[in-house]
């Protein structure tokens, strides 16, 4: 599928972007866990987050079903898990295999997880041996670095866990598994990463415990069904942030939008740029602070963005060197290889595609350079299968001279199905 994109002056209106992946995620888990009637208001049906409802309904039996705009999952515990009689396809969803191998490695039962082709690329190792550290059992390629993963349920202990990457994903599946252990599990990361899992296991009555980097997780508890309403998704919001501030006499609001403290580096990072956003109506749901931003162009500089602040917006740094294109000077991406091992080898994918439209950008081994203020080109572009990629190029097109042809736009899907469709209007005023 191609998407086309031109510059066509400044984008004007208010839009709701969809609700958060992270969070839908986590949400359809949550309810699977719980004994009672679990409620998700604004729930993404991306491609990846129905992935995590396809997989457990093979485990957990038809508990889900949707009500017009809502999710509702009647969940029963444990009672009546079984196990799976075929392979668990989590497609294209590195959260959907990473989370559910710590749910499954628990389970009193045998199961096998995969995924399409650029999943089986992405490393599972750092998920698999920090569970092997509670007694889990977890085969798969090159010794569990890759999936397939084969899992047979056991018995697990509580563990002190220091986890090697900053990840949300490997610290979600060490808390979900540390639920169902046999003593109380100590969870350290290398650096704060986002926090979703443990703000809605204990809105759900978990007895989780956070002390800076140290995450404490006592297991035993039944969790209780919620109704919540899943934020907007500050990494979908992100490339109207920046379409906004680089496309000369823009202004856009971006409603009800998640502003976890974990989440917005792309703001901080923005506002350090010499953005000119606003947080309107900060209020707090399901434990997860939610504000309207309102957005109007500016003039950007250069910046440097490295060390503690990269994983609190490292799913929005490939249209952060989009803005960084737009921007005076030069910006410098660092302690960013995380991007390497993301749906593709996203440092190397946005240098290839950014640099066909004539930017100025070179690639470093844990990220980019980027020399501000020349102009670019409109040309022929490819997602690589990543959806990020996708929309951050098609946020370039805006800022290009001539129509910009973004290949491979279905996967836009996966994350943000209408898109397309919000840029129009925006662009429509």
């Amino acid at each position: 599928m191609l998407l086309k994109v031109s510059p066509r002056g400044p984008l004007q209106g208010e839009i709701r972007v969809p609700g958060d992946k992270s969070i839908s995620h986590r949400a359809v888990i949550a309810g699977a866990l719980a004994c009672g009637e679990t409620v998700v208001e604004n729930f993404l049906k991306g491609r990846d987050c129905l992935s995590t409802i396809a997989c457990l309904r093979q485990v957990a039996g038809d508990i889900f079903r949707f009500d017009g705009p809502q999710l509702i999952i009647n969940g029963r515990g444990r009672e009546g898990w079984r196990e799976p009689d075929d392979v668990l396809d989590c497609g294209n969803s590195g959260t959907t295999i990473r989370l559910l191998t710590g749910l499954l490695v628990a389970q009193p039962f045998f199961s096998v997880l995969t995924g399409d082709a650029s999943l089986r690329r992405r490393p599972m190792g750092r998920v698999a041996a920090p569970l092997r550290q509670m007694g889990a059992q977890i085969d798969g390629r090159e010794e569990g670095r890759f999936a397939p993963l084969a899992i047979r349920g056991s018995k697990l202990h509580g563990a002190e866990i220091l986890l090697p990457v900053a990840s949300a994903q490997v610290k979600s599946a060490c808390i979900l598994a540390a639920l169902f252990a046999e003593g109380v599990t100590a969870i350290e990361e290398p650096a704060p990463s986002r926090d979703h899992t443990e703000r809605m296991l204990a809105a759900a009555g978990a007895r989780i415990e956070k002390e800076g980097r140290r995450i404490t997780v006592y297991p035993g508890k039944e969790l209780k069904p919620l109704h919540l309403r899943v934020p907007g998704d500050i990494s979908s919001a992100a490339f109207f942030l920046v379409a906004a501030s680089i496309v000369p006499g823009s202004h856009v609001v971006i409603k009800d939008v998640g502003l976890n403290p974990t989440r917005d580096g792309i703001v901080r990072v923005l506002r350090q740029m010499g953005a000119d956003i606003a947080v309107k109506n900060l209020r707090e749901e399901a434990g997860e602070p939610v504000g309207d931003l309102e957005v109007r162009a500016a003039s950007l500089r250069g910046t440097e963005v490295r060390g503690e602040i990269i994983p609190t917006l490292i799913d929005e740094i490939p249209v952060l060197a989009v803005a960084a294109l737009a921007a005076q000077g030069e910006t410098v991406v660092r302690d960013a290889e995380e991007l390497r091992v993301k749906e593709s080898d996203r440092i190397s994918m946005m240098v290839r595609e950014l640099s066909k439209m004539g930017a100025a950008i070179e690639e470093l081994p844990d990220g980019f350079v980027v020399k501000g203020g020349k102009p670019l080109k409109g040309a022929e572009v490819e997602s690589h299968g990543d959806h990020r990629i996708a929309m951050a190029l098609a946020v370039a097109g805006l800022i290009a001279e001539r129509e910009t042809v973004v290949h491979g736009a279905e996967w836009i899907d996966i994350s943000y199905p209408g898109f397309a469709q919000d840029l129009q209007r925006l662009q429509e005023g």
